[in-house]
């Protein structure tokens, strides 16, 4: 078993057998070649309530992650501030709230369906977007699915993707296992996803880990972008 590649959140909740069983999935972890920052749907809805205990805040606000995205924000302005350093494009995500271009069945996940006020889609204040920084819009999970996001990646010859926001369960996970199946090299930040529940997050962020994308601290990904914005810099 490799230690630094099993050495993320998830070592508390998945046992050393199961970490023997995935031993073959060991490899060196990086941020590819020409990337991408795509933060999907840090939206106001996320974070209703206040940095408190999901249990607490979801009686009012059954949507909100609570403390869990309130403790991203300070590593997720990081990495915005590394990303936007390094000339990477960035992409955002939220909701389509338009009625006309929703229809009643197609919505992102099977949950009971919950009214929202069309301004909690606004992403936060700490990520609002910058000139040139696009926003795409989707009706199901994946970032990809039925949006124009391929087609701008494609134009900007990315080939890989930094992924961060919510949730690591739902929206992150389907984005990042459709930009894999794309063929974008992916890699999530630990402490920029998050969930409502703990156990959620830290299993997705394992079952990614080895499947699809590489799973990277903060810092080791504004180390990997400086290292990439100095090989760009070499004449």
């Amino acid at each position: 078993m490799d230690e630094s590649f099993e050495n993320h959140c998830w070592r508390d909740v998945v046992p050393p057998d199961i970490l023997t069983l995935y031993a073959h999935y060991a490899r060196e972890v990086c941020v590819g070649p020409r990337p991408a920052l795509l933060a999907i749907d840090l939206y106001e809805l996320a974070y209703q309530g206040g940095p408190h205990p999901v249990a607490q805040v979801s009686r009012t606000y059954p949507s909100s992650c609570g403390e869990y995205a309130w403790r991203a924000i300070a590593p997720t302005q990081r990495l915005f501030g590394a990303a936007r350093a390094a000339g990477i494009p960035v992409f955002y995500t939220t909701s389509d709230t338009r009625p006309m271009s929703s229809p009643a069945a197609v919505v992102a996940t099977r949950r009971r369906g919950i009214p929202v006020d069309p301004e909690l889609y606004r992403i936060r204040p700490e990520f609002e977007p910058q000139p040139g920084e696009v926003v795409i819009t989707k009706m199901r999970a994946s970032a990809f699915f039925g949006t124009p996001l391929v087609a701008h990646l494609t134009q900007l010859g990315v080939q890989s993707l930094i992924v961060c926001g919510e949730s690591t369960s739902g929206c992150v996970r389907a984005s990042a296992v459709e930009a894999y199946s794309y063929g974008f090299h992916v890699t999530l930040v630990e402490e920029c996803c998050f969930d409502r529940s703990p156990l959620s997050h830290k299993i997705n962020l394992f079952d990614m880990h080895h499947k699809y994308a590489d799973v990277m601290t903060i810092d080791a990904v504004e180390t990997h972008v400086r290292a990439l914005r100095r090989v760009e810099k070499t004449p």
